[in-house]
Order: structure tokens, then C-alpha cells, then sequence
């Protein structure tokens, strides 16, 4: 058992994905079931409450609070048993969803409620809060398919409960008085609209529903008892299924066509509206016309005929019917990150939870639509509209001001208004995400003052002492109360180095973007997002982890050293600078720049790590050593190079690289010209392949001649500054790509395009360069100028010669992030080649960090995680592309391969 009480694990268990923030007393992370029993055993000792915690993606602030925070997501998780005949699975609370279904699967089972989150959220997670998911119009919540518990109480009871287990003692001897003396007020009060997820569920303890404990305690948010083990029950699989996407004119419409579609027995009814589908760029074609849409997915024997029926008895503005997997991914992304994606509205204002997860019986969607949206305009307020049409539960984000105490009080006016809106329709002020504080103080405008007296003695029968998770359902804190949106002090934004455009120049609005959905805590599946995280498994290794560190860091009482801060230092050492989290993190959060920045604030004025003058000053050394390449080669390959290592903070178990007898710029200076065809390119000449790897700019040379392009080098010398931004000496990096910029002006302003070669200094101009730079006129002419080599040979196809060869690429983690690869796709087609671009997530070298003293592990391990692998699979006749050098310096160091850029591929392929 592992017990946190430093200040960076209270930091990081501060806040979940809720607006809310508690600082806990503690943090516990049980590697067994007995290690639960003595961490609650603990906290009975010092009267401490208790909090239990899954994957923290709880949105409503179910999950953080002043007590002992148990999480089991570390070490507890893990599938017992899965009996096929039964249908039925053991699990321990802290297993994720998807480790389960990858279980399940092989038998053509899976289990039924399907969050969002499903990567990364945990069964005790959707037991504590009564999970749903896209699914659950047809296979029900997690209390439809939770069999049996076994519980334990604050005060050290173990219990299990169950149809089959033993109901003897004085739990269900107070149990059944609860009922008995309630009855009527229970079949009054608690309606069987499925989607009633508020409040506790003690309509299972009902005479007619089989005085069901263990279903009753689905929901109830962690604060009757702590779930050590689970038995549910899975659903099959259907064999044959097609999604039917259904556009509308609008989301009311959409919302209006619901009771028509139900009776067709759908597997999901899932809505989107235009506004959210336009914050994933390029989506919007892969849709049918319309102003919203339902995705809706059918099963049976001919599921498609069945779906060109439903279209056809609805009024739609279109409608499309998917087959193929991957097209069903693609669209269902747009659905599943829903929760990230609506934290920015189009123009950039932040959005917030408080009132994302309220439903009404689906008859009364449309009707409440119509009100809820009336009432938005009344306020002043905006959001997205997305969610489980289905079951009549919407998930909305609004653009509430929650740093002034004007915002804050009519965010107050606001909850109370949407919930005695909702209570009029006979909804329920959560259809899955669970009361918490966001929610469980308005439940007296749901409940009459008798439930509300029936739940307080139902919590009273587990918990007398009212120390598991207080202030949730029982006894609620108020809903602004304890917010974690505070503003950033002006002295702290005045600090920041970088301009920070896509958050209106805010550092402090940068950090709110993480909101908690914990995308990157995936440990499978594909994407690069968070490879430390992948590697390490620790929650401070994670994106949502740093963010917020960062965050605390801000606020200044539990990290409050500032950027001086050794907690935030360390949690960042071990971050790539992939920037797989600017892409794959729905909500867009960059690391790596937040590093450079944290970087250069912690070191200013100070003696920086020896790595940072050796690699961070790379090119600088690589254009000393072209002095005398066999002499550096020499002193690389002696027993001195244990030395030069330790001197420059360089990993004892790397290779050093080997320099070239001559950089591509020396050889070939007859291209220090001025360009006189109509198609007229600078060839960049990056640091990594002019001085370690010229081959690869002469290979391109020739493909982008053969192409018809005149192509030049720079006339005098350039960088891009990657080096000193990724070390965070970010004064140094601005002074070189301020004369990089005056050289590269005169090409530019005269038509000329840059060729990137090597990734990373490509997608810097791409995409970065803003911030560096803010306000730089030259900035958004290089951006707009700037190439990849694929891109611009799909602007001057060449006839290739077919190569016939089979080949794997790796693609570099800033051209996934950054730039995109379909054109590279089509340029290995256009030669004939059979290629498999690998989905393997970050190589683990990533520049600098693979190279750095105390790193080697970490970045082994990466690479371990699927690149590696997959590489060893393929046949030995197999070509391995990578286009980024510190991807093809760590597949040659740690498989043996020798992959080649794309340039060095295609230049075989020339007629």
C-alpha cells in the first residue's frame, strides 16, 4: 500500500473533472483488497472522512474531498473470473472498463453501460455513480447489471449483498424498517424513468423489486460504503450492427424524432449538434447534411434494410448508414469527446459542468429543449448541445463566469432555475455523472422534505458517523461553494514568456483547459497521448496530472514555491514534449509548451542542468564539430565517451551519434542561390539531417527536382531555435528565430515555399512560431509557407517507377500532432508501395529527452509500448520509414533496423 501525503499527490487529488476543489488529508493507493480495509481502519482512527476514487473523470465532484482519498485505479484493478454460461464476471473496483470488455470480447460478451470514458474510467467509478453510456438504451445502467457486492463500512463491517447472499443482521433488519414504514412515499417519489440516476435507489428495496441492497447501493456516490469487489452480469454481442446517422435541422428537431425512434428497438440514439461537431476540424464531411444529428445503431438479421426504413418514415435533411468500423470510429469520437470538446466554445470562451448530465422521460425531450434553451437566453448563457437522446439525458457545457462573484451567484440562479425546469418535466437533475456537489443541494427541488429525510436515514444505516464522503447526497455543500476556477494573479500573467494566442494571451486560462476527462490515462488503444503516463502508470506522469500541478502552482496553497516549484519540475522531467496531448487531448492542452515555459521561469537567472547546455545547444556544437567531424567521431567512439556523457548529461547507455564528413549545406553550397522556376523552394536545412544525416536532404534535392522544383538553401545560416524552446531557454530561441526570420524574409516575400524534412522544426513553424513570436508579421507568412516534403510532391505529382515493397512508418509524434500524414499515405501509394503506417504512439527518444541522464528507462519503455513490437513483427525484407531523426535513432539503437526517411524511399522510386 502506498500512502501520499507530500505536497504534490495532495495536489494532484485536489479536484476530479468537476468545477470543484477539496485538498485532501491524504492519498492511498491499495495494491490489495485488505489494503482498503486498513486504509479505512486509518482513517476510523483519526476521524477522518473517506473518499474513494476511481480514474477521477467524476464530473459532478463526487470524487475529490477534505478526507482520506482511496484510490484504486493504481494497483486494484484486474478481472477475477468471467463465467461464459453464466454471463456473470468478478472484478475488483479499480478494473477499467475496457479491461473488462477485452475480456469479455473473445466470449461474444461485453459489458452493457459504455461511458465515454471507458478507456480510462473504473467499475468502482461506475458502481459509485451509476454510469450509463451510449449503450444503455438497450443494455440498461450499471445497476441493471450489477449482480452482487461485497461492501465495506466505515466502522470495519465487510458485507456481501446480493439475491444470493445472506440478508440477516442489522443492516437489513434497518433496511427493511426504512421500507416499511416509506412505502408509499418510495413508489410515489422514485418513478421508474430510467434515467433517475439522483438521489439514492431505493426503489430496489421495494417488496416487488426484491429488496435488492447491493442494487441500492449502486449510485450511491461512495458515501454508505466502499466497493472492495463487484459481480455483473455482461451482455452478448450482437453479430450483425450498422450505425444510421440521421441529420435534422436542428437539435429540437432531432430531439422531436426521438419517441419515433425508440420503438424500433435501437442499440443507441445518440445526438450531436453542428456547434460541437465543428471543434473537430474535418469531421463535418464524414457527416450527412443537417444542423444536428442522431446517431443511431441498429441490430438484426439485415440491420441496414432496417435502417434505410427508419430513415425513410423521418423527415431529415439526410442520412448515411455505416458499415465499416472505421468509419463508425470516426464519428463516434466526435460523440465521445463531447465532454472535452464543449470546454471551448467557438470563439474561444471557456465552458464549465454544473449542468451537463440533467434528463426528462425522452416523450418531454424536445419540450425541454425548447425551455432549457429559453432559459439560456434569459441568462445570457450559451453551450453545445450533445447526448443520450435516447434515454432523454443531455450533456451541455455553458460559458458561465466563474471567476467573478457576479458570475458565481447567477451561476446559483442559474442551477436553480435548470432544476426546477427539469423537476416540471419529471426529469432527474442527473441522468449519469451522479449528484455530488454540483447537484446534490438542489435535490430539494426534486425531492419532497420526507425523501430527503428517508435518504439521510438510508446513509445513517452504512455510515452513522457521516464521515464517507460528506457533503454529497446527505448534508450538501452549497454548489458554489469550493470552486477550483479562481483568477491568476495579474503578477503571475505578467511573468509568462509566451504569448499564449489560442487562450487570449492567459497562461492562467491555458491551465484551465484541462477539465479532467483523464483521455490521457488511456493505456491502450491508439493515439501518442500521454506515452509517459503509457510507461509509468502514475497519475503526476499523466497530461491531467501536470495540468494540474500547474494549476496548484497557480493558486499558490498547496505547491507555494511557484516556478520555482521542485513538485511541477518533477513531474515535467518526465514529459516528452511530444505534444501528442495537443492533438489527441480533446480540449487541445499543449505540454510541451507549458514545459518550455515552466522551464524557462525555473531556470532563469539560475545554473541550468548540464543537458541543457549540451542538447540545448545542439546545433551550435553540430556546426563546431563539421570543423573536424573524424575527430568528434573518434572521441564518440573511445573511452573518452563515457567522459563527454557525463560532462553533457547524456544517458551512460546511449550511443553517441555520428557526425557527417560534411553537412549538406558545405556540399552542396552551389544551392546558396536565388530560384528562378515558377515553382521555387528553400530547402531547410535542420540541424539533425544536415549534420548528422545529409543523405536525407539530398535525397529530397533530388525528389523535389525531379518534381519540377528549383530548389535553394538559405544563403547564409539558419535554426529554428527547437533545441533551446525545448529546454525552456526560450530568450535564446526567439534571438535565432528572429535572424532565421530576416533571412528566410526576402525568400518569402518573393513566393518561395520551405520544404521541412525533419518533423519537429516543420510543425514549429506550423504551429508555435505564434506564441514565440506573438505579433510578428513574418510569423504567419512562414506558417502559411511552410511544407512538408510529402505536401508539396502532392502539389507536383511526379509518374514514380512502381517500387513493389512493403513497408511500416513511424510516424513522428509533432507531424501526428502538428501537420497530419495523409499526404505522405499518398506519396508511398503513388511509388508502389505496400505501406502500414503504424498507429505506436511516441518513439520514447524524442529529441533531447531519450538522451538525457535518468531518462533512458522511461524512453525504452515507450518505445516498448508499441513501436518496438511492431517493428520486431515485420519481415525482414519490410522497409521501415520514419521521417523524424530521433525516431530512426531510436528504432537503429534499440531494434537493429535501419529505417530511412521518406525522401531516401521515393528517391529509389524516380523514373
Amino acid at each position: 500500500m502506498e500512502i501520499l501525503t507530500d505536497a504534490a499527490a495532495l495536489a494532484l487529488y485536489t479536484t476530479d473533472a468537476s468545477n470543484y476543489r477539496h485538498v485532501p488529508h491524504g492519498v492511498v493507493l491499495p495494491r490489495t483488497v485488505d489494503d482498503i480495509v486498513a486504509a479505512v481502519a486509518a482513517a476510523r482512527d483519526r476521524d477522518l472522512p473517506v473518499i474513494a476514487r476511481g480514474g477521477g473523470t467524476s464530473v459532478a465532484g463526487n470524487a475529490c474531498g477534505p478526507g482520506l482519498v482511496i484510490d484504486t485505479s493504481r494497483h486494484l484493478g484486474g478481472v477475477l473470473s468471467l463465467d461464459p454460461d453464466t454471463r456473470l464476471a468478478r472484478v475488483l473496483p479499480g478494473t477499467v472498463l475496457d479491461d473488462l470488455q477485452a475480456v469479455a470480447a473473445p466470449h461474444g460478451l461485453r459489458f452493457g453501460p459504455d461511458p465515454s470514458t471507458h478507456s480510462r474510467c473504473t467499475l468502482g467509478g461506475m458502481i459509485g455513480n451509476n454510469a450509463c453510456g451510449s449503450h444503455s438504451v438497450a443494455w440498461g445502467r450499471t445497476v441493471d447489471v450489477v449482480h452482487a457486492l461485497e461492501v465495506l463500512l466505515y466502522d470495519g463491517t465487510r458485507l456481501r449483498v446480493g439475491p444470493d447472499e445472506p440478508t440477516e443482521g442489522r443492516i437489513f433488519d434497518e433496511l427493511r424498517a426504512l421500507v416499511r414504514d416509506n412505502l408509499a412515499l418510495l413508489r410515489r417519489e422514485l418513478s421508474t424513468f430510467p434515467r433517475r440516476v439522483s438521489g439514492y435507489g431505493l426503489e430496489h428495496l421495494l417488496p416487488e423489486n426484491g429488496f435488492d441492497v447491493a442494487k441500492a447501493l449502486v449510485g450511491s456516490e461512495g458515501t454508505c460504503v466502499t466497493i472492495l469487489e463487484a459481480t455483473v452480469s455482461l451482455a452478448e454481442l450482437p453479430k450483425r450492427r450498422v450505425l444510421a446517422v440521421l441529420g435534422f435541422p436542428s437539435d429540437i428537431a432531432a430531439a422531436d424524432a426521438v419517441p419515433s425512434i425508440l420503438p424500433w428497438s435501437p442499440l443507441t440514439v445518440e445526438g450531436v449538434d453542428a456547434e460541437l461537431v465543428a471543434m473537430l476540424p474535418g469531421r463535418a464531411g464524414d457527416l450527412p447534411p443537417g444542423g444536428a444529428w442522431l446517431f443511431v445503431e441498429l441490430a438484426g438479421d439485415d440491420p441496414a434494410a432496417r435502417a434505410r426504413s427508419l430513415a425513410a418514415s423521418l423527415d431529415l435533411t439526410g442520412f448515411a448508414i455505416l458499415d465499416d468500423p472505421a468509419a463508425q470510429r470516426r464519428l463516434w469520437r466526435i460523440r465521445e469527446e463531447g465532454a472535452g470538446l464543449a470546454t471551448r466554445l467557438a470563439d474561444g470562451s471557456e465552458a464549465w459542468p454544473g449542468w451537463e448530465d440533467a434528463a426528462v422521460p425522452p416523450e418531454r425531450l424536445g419540450a425541454y429543449l425548447r425551455e432549457f434553451k429559453e432559459l439560456m437566453r434569459a441568462h445570457g448563457r450559451r453551450s453545445v448541445v450533445y447526448g443520450h437522446y435516447g434515454e432523454g439525458c443531455l450533456h451541455l457545457r455553458l460559458d458561465f463566469d466563474l471567476l467573478s462573484s457576479s458570475g458565481v451567484a447567477d451561476f446559483r440562479r442559474f442551477l436553480e432555475e435548470a432544476a426546477d425546469l427539469v423537476a416540471a418535466h419529471g426529469g432527474s437533475l442527473s441522468g449519469e455523472h451522479g449528484d455530488g456537489q454540483a447537484r446534490s443541494e438542489l435535490l430539494s427541488r426534486m425531492y419532497s422534505p420526507e425523501m430527503l429525510d428517508v435518504f439521510a436515514r438510508f446513509k445513517a444505516i452504512f455510515d452513522p458517523a457521516g464521515r464517507m464522503n460528506p457533503g454529497i447526497l446527505v448534508a450538501p455543500r452549497p454548489i458554489d461553494a469550493d470552486l477550483r476556477v479562481r483568477p491568476t494573479s495579474k503578477s503571475f500573467e505578467d511573468s509568462v514568456f509566451l504569448g499564449y494566442p489560442e487562450d487570449r494571451g492567459s497562461f492562467g486560462q491555458a491551465m484551465r483547459r484541462c477539465v479532467g476527462v483523464g483521455k490521457c490515462r488511456n493505456t491502450s488503444g491508439g493515439g501518442v497521448m500521454c506515452p509517459s503516463y503509457r510507461a509509468t502508470r502514475e497519475e503526476q506522469h499523466s497530461t491531467r496530472g501536470r495540468a494540474h500541478l500547474l494549476a496548484e502552482m497557480i493558486n499558490g496553497e498547496v505547491i507555494k514555491d511557484g516556478w520555482r516549484s521542485a513538485e511541477v519540475h518533477d513531474a515535467l522531467d518526465l514529459c516528452l514534449s511530444c505534444k501528442g496531448c495537443l492533438s489527441d487531448c480533446p480540449v487541445d492542452v499543449d505540454m510541451a509548451t507549458y514545459k518550455a515555459e515552466f522551464l524557462h521561469q525555473h531556470y532563469r537567472r539560475r545554473l541550468r542542468p548540464a543537458s541543457h547546455y549540451s542538447m540545448g545547444w545542439l546545433p551550435l556544437w553540430l556546426r563546431l564539430s563539421a570543423l573536424a567531424p573524424r575527430l568528434a567521431n573518434l572521441v564518440g567512439r573511445s573511452r573518452f565517451a563515457g567522459l563527454v556523457k557525463r560532462l553533457g548529461g547524456i544517458a551512460p547507455e546511449r550511443a553517441l551519434p555520428s557526425f557527417a564528413p560534411s553537412p549538406f549545406t558545405s556540399s552542396r553550397a552551389d544551392l546558396r542561390r536565388r530560384a528562378s522556376g515558377e515553382r521555387r523552394v528553400v530547402l531547410w536545412p535542420d540541424s539533425f539531417n544536415n549534420y548528422l544525416t545529409p543523405s536525407v536532404l539530398d535525397a529530397a534535392h533530388e525528389v523535389l527536382t525531379a518534381a519540377g522544383y528549383d530548389v535553394v538553401l538559405p544563403d547564409r545560416g539558419v535554426c529554428c531555435g527547437l533545441t533551446w524552446v525545448s529546454t525552456g531557454q526560450l530568450g535564446v530561441a526567439r534571438r535565432v528565430l528572429d535572424r532565421t526570420l530576416s533571412v528566410l524574409a526576402p525568400y518569402l516575400e518573393d513566393g518561395y515555399e520551405v520544404a521541412g524534412l525533419e518533423p519537429s522544426c516543420t510543425a514549429l513553424f506550423r504551429g508555435d512560431l505564434p506564441a514565440l513570436m506573438p505579433g510578428d508579421a513574418r510569423v504567419e507568412l512562414l506558417a502559411s509557407r511552410t511544407f512538408t516534403f510529402a505536401e508539396l510532391l502532392e502539389r507536383a505529382p511526379i509518374p514514380f517507377a512502381a517500387l513493389d515493397v512493403d513497408a511500416i512508418t513511424q510516424v513522428h509524434c509533432h507531424q501526428h500532432a502538428v501537420l497530419g500524414f495523409g499526404a505522405d499515405e499518398s506519396a508511398l501509394a503513388a511509388a508502389g508501395v505496400r505501406n502500414t503506417t503504424l498507429d505506436s504512439g511516441c518513439c520514447g527518444l524524442a529529441g533531447n529527452f531519450g538522451f538525457e541522464r535518468g531518462h533512458y528507462d522511461v524512453s525504452k519503455a515507450v518505445a516498448e509500448d508499441r513501436m518496438l513490437p511492431a517493428i520486431r513483427a515485420a519481415g525482414p525484407d519490410t522497409v521501415v520509414v520514419s521521417d523524424g531523426f530521433s525516431c530512426r535513432t531510436q528504432i537503429a539503437q534499440e531494434s537493429g533496423r535501419t529505417p530511412v526517411h521518406l525522401a531516401e524511399l521515393l528517391r529509389r522510386a524516380l523514373p
